[in-house]
């Protein structure tokens, strides 16, 4: 059996590896446009964090791993055409067109950070840097800049201007909606990282949408905004990626904002043929299926569509949008359902907002949390926490307690070691005291 991968990212790595895994005599080929492997799409950031001294290192698989598990990969190889009626597909690589013939097929090319809303977001004037090439070249212009406009306020672009003020970078961050981070958290949560983030000088734009960005005479660069412009040295594009995959024959159907339409099992319209990570949309906290183009979701993707292509055996258990991350001194983690989701879904959602102190033998701090809740059953739908203290590794408990469907009181049962040298008398996730008098609470 031949199976032939579209993408070498962390989707396509993923279902590689887990295909040889189950079919240890399958001939497995990856189809890589890049022309390096591995490169992990927030390499800049652990750059400018000093966590990495060069951007080759932020690599999450070698050359010399797909060799030992006797994976083919093609670098450069830029796929022109995909015939799933007699399961062919056409590639360029050199400047060589060849064709290959596959049994199987799995459609893992992730996205690219362009918008088809802003004009001239293609130029090269616009960073990305979600390619390994894309990221040497904004290496290189952001060190030589003073002044960077950041459009889009989600997790990379508020992660990217928490590096470049610490850089002593003048920021201006533009974002659409009325806060930063509104996929993960509400605003009463995200207040204290606003707050920080204008102590820390940068210029927020909110509530302002992009139209056009233009490269002036003297190599600055202008945004075009709603209410007038913003012009500096550099822009960097943090909105949201999108899948491009002008390839696809018309057999395989998509939705509107050009996804794979896939079933649980991740397979398409096409027969043998599946999709995974950035190129589908995933079944969301609420009942709707969303574009969630995390890492985390492209690996599962990747190893539920492995596990399908003989059989369908294995459903994809949907996205929680599982976030954490340290931004402006604070560290936040998100997952679930919202309150601001919550107001559309059928249920009767509540939500509670709580400090607890965390204190032990060796340090003591406090860290703010917020449930999302069903108003019947106490089932946790969504959880958000915001600490000086780094609390990330709660939000996998809490993201497991909602992906089993654990009550509140549930929670307040879990089993936690307890080690005066490392943890608290009673762990963070225990402490849900969602009917203390004076609670903050709503309903929906």
């Amino acid at each position: 059996m031949r199976v032939v991968i579209i993408g070498a990212s962390f989707a396509g790595v993923a279902a590689a590896f887990e295909v040889r895994h189950i079919h240890p005599d399958a001939e497995i080929l990856l189809l890589e446009k890049q022309d390096t492997l591995g490169y992990i799409p927030s390499g800049l950031h652990l750059y400018w964090d000093k966590k990495i001294t060069d951007l080759d290192e932020a690599r999450f698989v070698t050359e010399g791993q797909l060799d030992k598990h006797g994976i083919v990969y093609h670098l450069n190889a830029t796929v022109q055409k995909v015939n799933t009626t007699q399961k062919i597909i056409t590639y360029d690589q050199h400047d060589l067109s060849d064709q290959l013939s596959y049994d199987k097929l799995i459609i893992a090319a992730g996205s690219r950070q362009l918008s088809e809303k802003i004009i001239g977001s293609a130029q090269e004037s616009v960073l990305k840097y979600k390619r390994y090439d894309e990221a040497q070249a904004a290496l290189i212009k952001v060190e030589e800049s003073e002044h960077i406009t950041i459009i889009g306020g989600g997790q990379v672009g508020v992660e990217a201007a928490d590096l470049l003020t610490a850089m002593e970078k003048q920021v201006t961050l533009v974002e659409s909606m009325d806060y930063v981070l509104f996929k993960y958290l509400d605003e009463d949560m995200i207040k204290p990282i606003e707050k920080n983030m204008t102590e820390k000088g940068v210029d927020l734009r909110m509530r302002q949408t992009v139209s056009s960005v233009e490269m002036e005479s003297d190599q600055k660069v202008t945004v075009c905004l709603g209410e007038g412009s913003v012009t500096s040295d550099a822009v960097i594009m943090g909105v949201n990626v999108r899948p491009h995959l002008p390839f696809l024959d018309e057999t395989i159907k998509r939705h509107t904002d050009q996804t794979i339409a896939v079933d649980r099992y991740l397979r398409t319209s096409a027969e043998d043929v599946f999709a995974v990570g950035d190129c589908i949309q995933l079944s969301g906290p609420g009942e709707d299926r969303v574009y969630v183009p995390l890492i985390n979701n492209a690996v599962r993707t990747g190893i539920v569509a492995a596990a399908n292509l003989i059989e369908p055996s294995q459903t994809f258990k949907g996205s929680l949008r599982t976030i954490g991350t340290r931004v402006f001194g604070k560290y936040i983690a998100s997952t679930g359902m919202t309150e601001t989701e919550s107001l559309f879904t059928d249920r009767t959602v509540e939500s509670h907002r709580q400090e607890v102190r965390l204190t032990s033998l060796a340090d003591s701090d406090t860290v703010t949390l917020k449930w999302v809740y069903d108003a019947k059953t106490h089932e946790l739908l969504g959880a958000q926490m915001i600490s000086d203290a780094n609390i990330l590794e709660k939000i996998n408990v809490l993201a497991l307690a909602i992906q089993s469907k654990q009550t509140l009181e549930d929670l307040q049962q879990t089993d936690y070691f307890f080690n005066p040298a490392y943890s608290q008398v009673t762990a963070t996730t225990n402490l849900i005291a969602w009917m203390d008098e004076g609670a903050d609470e709503d309903e929906n």
